[in-house]
């Protein structure tokens, strides 16, 4: 099984930046569909943003556009998050995904992807 696992986390003021790392294993990370997905307290897990397995396709949620950013690093395993002008309602755990059947597509449902890191907790303050 591929083993993700998050890093990154941390308390910020409202405007600052946060860059979110996955460490993924097994060789066959760079033929994954990989995701960003947070979920805050009392709600329900939220897509945030995917990319490609060759990077040349991604997809944001509207609330984020402009200001995340997700790249990744085949040859080493990596995928990350770079969240700039952070503000209060990003608070949430951000948990990275794996999906082996992307096809060179990204993907928003979470149902499609197969494998969870652990999630790292994101807290912005005002």
């Amino acid at each position: 099984q591929v083993q993700l696992v998050e890093s990154g986390g941390g308390l910020v003021q409202a405007g600052g930046s946060l860059r979110l790392s996955c460490a993924a294993s097994g060789r066959t990370f760079s033929t994954y569909t990989m995701g960003w997905f947070r979920q805050a307290p009392g709600k329900e897990r939220e897509f945030v943003t995917s990319i490609s397995w060759d990077g040349i396709s991604t997809y944001y949620t509207d609330s984020v556009k402009g200001r995340f950013t997700i790249y990744r690093f085949n040859a080493m395993n990596m995928l990350y998050l770079q969240m700039n002008n952070l503000k209060p309602d990003d608070t949430a755990v951000y948990y990275c995904a794996a999906s082996p059947s992307g096809r060179g597509r990204v993907i928003i449902s979470p149902a499609l992807y197969d494998y969870w890191g652990q999630g790292t907790q994101v807290t912005v303050s005002s």
